[in-house]
């Protein structure tokens, strides 16, 4: 058995995830493309809305190196996510230069083709500028959250903040300039909106004046949809981060307190026969013990056995077989895990474990009962796998009491004395000798034989202050008794472990599972004993808590980001509608994935957020326009004009968005796309239900005020 093999094999994984990543962004640049095509036809149109893709990429990831930041799984997820995003800007220009070349071509006088390109990005700018700035605005709470989460989702935000503040810069600059030079001809003036635009706004001219008459209906059922999704919240299960699909696994092997190092080379060598056999294990290596010098220190009873499997296996049904053959091993403790998720969990609790409950009080017999109390009572709750308590045995120890009277009878100090009896049981630095290029300390203590026998140690000679040489049990009382083999400590207070793995069902639901059986099995603790809950259950709950207040504070944000645009309360509000709304398809896709919300699904819902307001700030600012630069007067033709100007670019920026994370969803959770999976899902769900209210409810919204005589604006 070796360890290079395993090491080599970790650089492989993060290898493959990259590539898997790298893989999305390009497929995913394919579909944009595919659907610009479609929507736009004309050859120039789709190579000015695609120029937006390259130059913004680069630019993020010139930014990125000049944060020092580098090209990981992460940093390339962030790019992966905004990728639909970074081409909307450009999409909003080149749409509306696009109509309003058309519409001046069929003017009597028509004008030059700069002022009509000029006044066109002009026109868009305000929306353009705001809307960028509140998606960046959305995703800022990413970068205050703090511990694990913190360190693993800046760096998607780093790169996806960088990624829209390019592509903003290239709208603002690249894109009209473009526009310029390739749609300043005649010919394009007068061709007419491609086919698909067509249809589409001819249905949506047909469809959207049915929600118009019945907008009460209309309005109950959007409400409908966002009570039934508050609904469902409460039912969805949660995990802190999900398992990471790598071919490296790790045995966590605990034996007794006083198994020898040979026993441990004899079980893990039994049970790395066995592993072998299994046809999908490649290798296994056995790490036993930690040094002293580490800063977690494991004695030669705890091992850790890490496996390689084929990339090609059959993931589940082989962790399956592996758990199941561990558990077969008599004496020993095991725990299964993936490389990365075993290393988070260390560092999050110093567990092992998805769950940790921590027993705290000051009598470590009673912690003990009350442990296994806890134990026997969860072990039969859903999804409880790799339940331990923490061990603790009695083990011999030689106790000696100096005697205070006798002490001082003969002369000696307290300290003096304890001095002396550490020199004789522990040893004493005393000095150094040197073998070639080679340094050896020079320790003084008596033999093994007398440490280990009371009755020889109570004959050692110490030397009094007078020079007399007194027998040590003349001075101290010698006994063997016996005590735990480890005391651990949380803030000063004793403790002890029970820990467990969530299998088959999320931690969450688990953990609050375990919380309800323990205050129902388990008889209450005295004051001077509580219970604290840790883990990935409570990690999540703290990375939750935080970004949730963050959240809000960023919607308040938003909030006045949007009525420094509309100058109007009741605008404001009519876009921040698009929040709820956006929720909606989220936890719809959630539920119909497998119902479980990780950290990633959470930055998921917060990026759909500034996606959705997105849009809405579209419609609203151009019926705005409308009617303060056109003199529109209001009325159902305005309504029914300005979401048909808007459907086209609406739809693009949506769908190109939603086609961008595509893959991430349909190739599934594979290396790499852990985490960004999940936030794709939501991201997905919430474009579906948010661009589909945006273009039926908030027009009927938009009506519905304007029929009260309010003015906007």
């Amino acid at each position: 058995m070796t360890l290079h093999p395993v090491l080599f094999r970790q650089a492989a994984f993060i290898e493959r995830a990259i590539g898997n990543l790298s893989m999305s962004l390009l497929i995913g640049c394919l579909l944009v493309t595919l659907i610009l095509i479609a929507f736009l036809f004309q050859w120039r149109t789709v190579v000015i809305s695609l120029t937006a893709i390259p130059l913004s990429l680069l630019g993020a990831i010139l930014v990125l190196r000049l944060c020092g930041s580098s090209l990981n799984a992460m940093t390339l997820g962030g790019l992966a996510i905004a990728l639909g995003e970074v081409v909307d800007d450009a999409i909003v220009d080149v749409e509306n230069v696009l109509r309003r070349l058309r519409e001046n071509a069929r003017r009597d006088h028509p004008d030059r083709a700069f002022k009509v390109i000029l006044n066109a990005s002009l026109e868009v700018r305000s929306a353009v500028v705001y809307a960028s700035f509140i998606v960046i605005l959305v995703f800022l709470p990413v970068f205050f959250m703090g511990g694990l989460a913190g360190t693993f989702f800046r760096p998607l935000g780093l790169a996806y903040i960088a990624a829209i503040l390019v592509s903003l810069l290239v709208a603002l600059t690249v894109t009209p300039a473009m526009c310029f030079v390739f749609l300043r001809s005649s010919s394009v003036e007068r061709e007419r909106d491609p086919l698909l635009i067509r249809m589409l706004t001819g249905l949506y001219r047909l469809v959207l004046p049915v929600f118009l008459r019945f907008r009460s209906a209309t309005v109950l059922a959007s409400l409908a949809m966002m009570i039934a999704a508050a609904y469902a919240l409460p039912f969805l299960g949660g995990e802190f981060l999900p398992d990471f699909r790598e071919s490296n696994l790790v045995v966590f092997m605990a034996g007794k307190s006083d198994s020898s190092l040979q026993e441990s080379v004899r079980v893990g060598g039994h049970l790395a026969e066995e592993l072998q056999k299994i046809p999908d294990v490649l290798s296994v290596a056995q790490q036993i013990g930690r040094a002293d010098l580490l800063e977690d220190t494991w004695g030669p009873n705890v091992s850790e056995v890490w496996i390689m499997i084929d990339d090609d296996a059959d993931y589940d049904a082989t962790l399956k077989e592996i758990r199941d053959l561990v558990e077969q091993i008599p004496g020993y403790q095991f725990q299964l895990k993936q490389f990365l998720r075993e290393r988070i969990d260390e560092v999050l609790t110093g567990t092992k474990a998805d769950i940790a409950i921590q027993v705290i009080g000051p009598e470590l017999p009673l912690l003990r009962q009350k442990a296994v109390e806890i134990s026997q009572a969860i072990e039969g709750v859903d999804g409880v796998d790799d339940l331990q308590v923490e061990q603790l045995v009695e083990v011999p120890q030689v106790e000696i009491l100096l005697k205070p009277q006798q002490v001082a009878q003969f002369g000696f100090t307290i300290g003096q004395l304890n001095a002396d009896v550490q020199t004789l049981l522990r040893g004493r630095k005393v000095g150094q000798v040197y073998e070639q290029d080679r340094v050896f300390d020079v320790i003084v203590r008596t033999s093994p034989e007398v440490r280990a026998n009371p009755s020889m140690l109570g004959k050692l000679l110490v030397e009094s202050p007078v020079g007399d040489r007194i027998p040590l049990k003349s001075v101290s009382q010698i006994s063997i008794d016996s005590a735990p083999n480890l005391i651990n400590r949380e803030q000063a207070s004793r403790r002890i472990l029970v820990t467990c793995n969530a299998e088959g069902r999320d931690v969450v639901s688990v953990m609050e599972d375990i919380q309800r059986t323990i205050e129902e099995d388990v008889a209450e603790l005295s004051p001077k004993y509580h219970l604290e809950y840790g883990g990935e259950f409570a990690e999540r709950a703290q990375a939750s808590q935080r970004l949730m207040l963050l959240s809000g504070a960023t919607l308040v944000g938003i909030f006045l980001l949007l009525y420094l645009d509309f100058q109007s309360i009741r605008l404001t509000i009519m876009v921040m509608l698009s929040v709820p709304l956006a929720c909606v398809g989220g936890v719809a896709a959630v539920r119909l994935a497998g119902g479980d919300i990780s950290l990633g699904s959470m930055v998921g819902f917060v990026t759909i957020f500034g996606v959705a307001i997105r849009n809405g700030i579209l419609l609203i600012s151009h019926y705005q326009h409308l009617q303060q630069e056109e003199s529109l007067p209001f009325g159902r033709e305005l309504i029914l004009r300005g979401a048909a100007e808007r459907l086209a670019p609406i739809l693009m920026t949506a769908s190109s968005t939603a086609l961008a994370l595509l893959p991430l969803v349909i190739l599934g959770n594979l290396p790499g796309h852990e985490i960004e999976h999940p936030m794709a899902i939501v991201i997905i769900g919430g474009l579906l239900s948010s661009t589909f209210l945006t273009l039926f409810l908030l027009p009927v919204l938009y009506e519905w005020f304007g029929k009260t005589n309010r003015e906007f604006g």
